[in-house]
């Protein structure tokens, strides 16, 4: 009867709940899952996005040709130890940031690599079509910005040379054990370096089938890219109401 009931429950959520015991500890394959699931956040984090097949990928959504970027931390150690230099841009003359001019756009589209390259790998480019979809038509989308070892605020300084009214950067989430490839997107109504978390929204959890699916996370992103142009401005003021019927957020 209990296994009855863990069983139906499980199916219900990706949280590890009902293992069972064997003495003092738990069932041999508990434990192996477990181990199995702490390899696959850590191959999340550390293998690097295929640059090369990615922009590719990314050109052939059809949003113009993308431009590759990436933050100061020189490698994936540096990145993980330094928070800090995910945020900045490198300062490599003649690369990167050089390339990125003023577009004028209204929305600049920045897909990063964040803590887990696998997740944007596996979503970055159904996202990025879902979006082209869902964002309304008279709005101006600039050519995307492929950035690698970044943070959610290196956008800003991509939205910033791009000279764009709104920013979202698609960013590999933090991997659990439960989820390794999940994606969020963060929206940041006139990006410039120095904006805080507070000025941002966040759709996240975004990995179907088991999480948002892609056509849901586009269209809760443009009704916030629509309330932000309403409001003047994105982060703690802009509310999704999606949930509650509404097609776009209201302030």
């Amino acid at each position: 009867m209990t296994r009855s009931f863990w069983d139906e429950l499980r199916r219900t959520t990706q949280a590890r709940i009902g293992l069972g015991r064997a003495g003092d500890a738990l069932p041999t394959a508990r434990v192996l899952e477990f181990r199995a699931a702490h390899a696959a956040a850590r191959d999340a984090v550390h293998t690097p996005l295929n640059i090369d097949e990615f922009t590719t990928r990314t050109a052939e959504v059809g949003l113009g040709e993308p431009t590759c970027v990436r933050s100061r931390a020189t490698d994936r150690s540096e990145y993980l130890r330094r928070p800090d230099l995910g945020r900045i841009p490198e300062n490599t003359a003649g690369q990167g940031f050089s390339l990125l001019t003023r577009t004028g756009a209204d929305i600049g589209i920045v897909l990063a690599d964040g803590l887990s390259p696998r997740a944007l790998h596996d979503h970055g480019i159904p996202m990025l079509t879902a979006l082209k979809a869902a964002l309304p038509q008279h709005l101006r989308i600039a050519p995307p910005v492929i950035a690698t070892q970044a943070r959610v605020a290196l956008g800003d300084h991509i939205g910033a040379a791009l000279g764009v009214t709104t920013v979202l950067v698609l960013i590999g989430e933090r991997p659990g054990l439960s989820v390794a490839d999940s994606l969020g997107i963060y929206l940041t109504h006139h990006p410039r370096p120095g904006r805080t978390d507070a000025e941002r929204n966040c759709v996240s959890n975004i990995h179907p089938p088991e999480g948002l699916a892609y056509a849901v996370a586009a269209e809760v992103t443009a009704g916030l890219v629509a309330g932000a142009r309403r409001l003047g401005r994105s982060g703690v003021e802009l509310k999704d109401t999606h949930q509650r019927g509404h097609s776009n957020p209201l302030p």
